[in-house]
């Protein structure tokens, strides 16, 4: 399939299952809250488990860095022609100030380049305006970082995988 046969149902179709492989995410209560070609718009709700100081109430900081790291990756698979393993090379984040007490995370990241072996892409952690950031990244990935089944993009494939993420909603309810 050509990437630009990807339309926005399939991307919405796989907005979930980007997160739901990744245990990390599904225990920092991550979500898609918004995809296209090459970018990601990822959430954390704040929860008092997530707190890295007591006194103050803020989000740890690995918190962010788990957000921007998935969500970068999740803007790297969206910009490549076919679906692949990919791993983190690099990852240089820039804490601007500290999270807000009991304020959601966001996050948005775009792959602004994809060569042969690497994608490029940078991106910011922020809560209601990206303009005003917690913290940004730039980061760089490995394509084809092993030898996992890549995840196809088919309409089928995509429609499967939606009856997948609901028969392990309605399990879990």
């Amino acid at each position: 399939m050509a990437a630009d046969d990807i339309t926005e149902e399939h991307i919405a179709l796989m907005k979930d299952v980007l997160i739901q492989h990744v245990p990390h995410a599904r225990a920092l209560g991550m979500n898609v809250v918004n995809a296209k070609r090459g970018e990601g718009w990822l959430s954390v709700p704040y929860r008092e488990d997530l707190i890295g100081n007591p006194q103050t109430g803020v989000i740890h900081g690995g918190v962010i860095t788990s957000l921007l790291d998935n969500a970068c990756g999740i803007a790297v698979q969206l910009a490549l022609p076919e679906r692949m393993s990919i791993a983190t090379l690099d990852l240089r984040i820039d804490y601007m100030k500290p999270a807000t007490p009991k304020l959601d995370l966001m996050a948005h990241t775009h792959c602004y380049k994809v060569t042969t072996n690497i994608a490029f892409v940078r991106g910011t952690a922020y809560h209601t305006d990206e303009n005003d950031p917690i913290a940004t990244c730039v980061g760089t990935f490995m394509l084809a970082a092993n030898r996992a089944m890549p995840m196809p993009i088919t309409p089928e494939v995509a429609e499967e995988a939606a009856k997948f993420l609901k028969k392990n909603k309605e399990d879990q309810a």
